[in-house]
């Protein structure tokens, strides 16, 4: 019960046509080509068929996101989980009763309670594949979102900071540049590979020393970030994540190179983001 009443972690959609325009079409999708519940019996224009009822899941869809669920959301603070449930279960609701009032007009059955109830299950088991979808969505748009703004934040706040990644060779070279150029640090064996942006261009110079003492001289910034045993990145260049809680995959400003967050980096990464 306790996970019920957690707050629900992502923002109501501002793509309120996009997100009903991808429902209506899945359910074209699904009617067309797979053609369930004794479609492929029907001898008629399939596509249309198909095609009304995407266009009364996109309308009920649109309708009561437009109205019912902005209400609630204005009105209950804070928007929990369970809250959230239930609106998706009102939902299929809304979207079983529009189809089944179609589904009764297009093949003249009588309207009762007991079809009503077959039709809502049909429902039910489409909607938990777009609840399903739904939520991805949203999470993958909550995720990048604050990724952006986290982005634009630190960065600003750290223009004109340098960092220095020292040698512990003899005779090599330290490494000076700026900490918002500074994309990943990679372990290679006796040496730490260090990727920045060079006057736009991704450059890497390769520093004798080891990824822990690297660390240990930037620990005073919040913003760089052991994602893996390996690896090391700057929060502030992160363009996109993409993963679960079994790992994620950064890819870093210009750069094109995959940097894997290992599970046991997970959870602090998500701190970076809520």
């Amino acid at each position: 019960m306790s996970f019920l009443t957690r707050t629900y972690p992502f923002k109501q959609s501002k793509h309120l046509l996009k997100d009903s325009s991808i429902f209506g079409f899945i359910i074209w999708v699904i009617l067309y080509f797979l053609q369930p519940f004794g479609l492929c019996l029907y001898q008629g224009n399939k596509c249309f068929v198909a095609t009304l009822f995407g266009l009364v899941t996109f309308g009920c869809h649109i309708t009561y996101a437009a109205t019912i669920l902005k209400y609630l959301h204005q009105t209950i603070k804070p928007w929990r989980i369970w809250h959230e449930g239930v609106a998706i279960l009102g939902l299929i609701f809304i979207i079983a009763f529009g189809n089944f009032l179609l589904f009764s007009y297009l093949f003249h059955y009588t309207i009762t309670f007991s079809l009503f109830l077959l039709f809502l299950n049909w429902t039910i088991i489409i909607g938990i594949f777009l609840t399903t979808l739904s939520i991805g969505m949203q999470y993958n748009r909550t995720l990048r979102e604050r990724m952006e703004e986290l982005l634009r934040n630190t960065t600003k706040e750290q223009e004109d900071v340098s960092i220095t990644i020292h040698d512990t060779n003899v005779r090599g070279n330290d490494l000076s540049i700026a900490i918002n150029d500074l994309l990943y640090m990679e372990a290679q064996k006796n040496n730490v590979s260090v990727c920045f942006l060079k006057e736009g261009n991704v450059v890497a110079v390769d520093i004798h020393t080891t990824l822990t003492h690297a660390l240990e001289e930037l620990k005073e910034f919040e913003n760089i970030f052991q994602c893996h045993r390996s690896f090391a990145v700057n929060v502030n260049n992160i363009t996109s994540a993409r993963g679960n809680s079994n790992g994620y995959q950064l890819t870093l400003g210009n750069c094109t190179n995959i940097i894997p967050v290992s599970r046991r980096f997970v959870p602090k990464l998500k701190t970076y983001l809520t």
